[in-house]
This record gives structure tokens, C-alpha cells and sequence, in this order.
């Protein structure tokens, strides 16, 4: 005899108790992240900021910080929480900043990579962002100092310390050296 896997709903997911720990709903199922390290949370922090500042000095949309949660799909449910997200102003126009999740993918998602991270979640995240609509990711690999850049499956570059980490056409005009969003003691 079977039993059937219990379906998660966004909206049973923004009503759980804290209980310390981060999730992501993929396809109803619940995934728990430990809390991030504090070089982790040290980059995601610097590249935030840098890219909110630039994004309200040229009034192009929101940056989120990590915890926000994005639906990304229904029936079942997924969302997920990037370190980083970038919304353009036409799509907080149309959705606002509702107190529940962000109802459609960001513009741009920022993953930094844990220790505890494997290249199949990495991969799984990216895939999840890219077929909901997300136009640009960043995954941060703090141990290699390198940014990997997808603009697509298809489209994929690997930025070292000495390249530009560059937002395109989806945040124009903002750069940054990818050295620089590396923080040192």
C-alpha cells in the first residue's frame, strides 16, 4: 500500500510558524535550507545593495532582499526565494508589493552558493527561474570567485574576478567588477 506525498499550497506555506528555517515550495513539496553562512550572507548583501542603489537612483524597478518569496507556478505550488531578486517597475506596477509572495518570477534572480549547495540544486533553481520567465541569473560561487551568467539553458557565460559583472537589458546600465562583490576579511 501507498501513500501519497503531502501537496504543499503557497498559501500554507506563508502561514507556517517560523520555526528558524528557510523554505522553497517545488511542485507542492516543501525543501528546507539551513541558514546561510555569513560569507553567504556578507555577498548577498554587498551585491544588493549595490544593485538596489543603482536601481533607485534610475528608478527601474525593486531589488528584494533574500526571504522574499516569488510564485513561480501553480497546481502544484512553487516558490522560491532567491539572495537576490530584481523586479522591473512595469512588473511592480502591475502585481504592486502584495504582503504575500511576489505573484510572478523577477526580472533577475542572484543565487549565491552554499558550501552545502550541490550542482543539482543550483541547476534545479536556475531551471525553475528561467522557465518561469526570469530573463537574467547570477549564481555567485564564493569559493571559485567566479559569477556564472544565464541568460538562457543555451546561454551561459563563466565571469572571473577581472570581468564585468554587467545587467544587460534588464537592469541597463548597471556594472560591477566581479572582484568586487567578493568580500575580504
Amino acid at each position: 500500500m501507498s501513500t501519497a506525498a503531502r501537496i504543499t499550497t503557497a498559501d500554507e506555506l506563508l502561514r507556517m510558524p517560523d520555526d528558524g528555517f528557510r523554505y522553497d515550495l517545488v511542485e507542492g513539496e516543501l525543501h528546507k535550507m539551513t541558514p546561510a553562512g555569513s560569507e553567504h550572507g556578507a555577498i548577498a548583501q554587498s551585491l544588493g545593495w549595490r544593485l538596489g542603489k543603482f536601481v533607485e537612483d534610475h528608478g527601474l524597478g525593486q531589488v528584494f532582499a533574500a526571504e522574499t518569496g516569488f510564485l513561480i507556478g501553480r497546481d502544484p505550488d512553487t516558490v522560491r526565494a532567491p539572495d537576490v531578486a530584481f523586479a522591473r517597475k512595469e512588473q511592480v506596477e502591475r502585481c504592486g508589493l502584495p504582503s504575500t509572495f511576489f505573484p510572478e518570477a523577477p526580472a533577475l534572480v542572484v543565487e549565491v552558493v552554499s558550501p552545502d549547495d550541490t550542482a543539482e540544486k543550483v541547476d534545479a533553481k536556475i531551471r525553475n527561474w528561467l522557465s518561469a520567465g526570469s530573463e537574467l541569473a547570477w549564481v555567485v560561487y564564493p569559493g571559485g570567485r567566479t559569477v556564472t551568467v544565464y541568460r538562457s539553458l543555451d546561454e551561459i557565460r563563466v565571469l572571473t574576478e577581472q570581468d564585468q559583472l554587467d545587467g544587460e537589458n534588464v537592469v541597463p546600465g548597471f556594472q560591477r567588477r566581479v572582484a568586487d562583490i567578493f568580500v575580504s576579511p
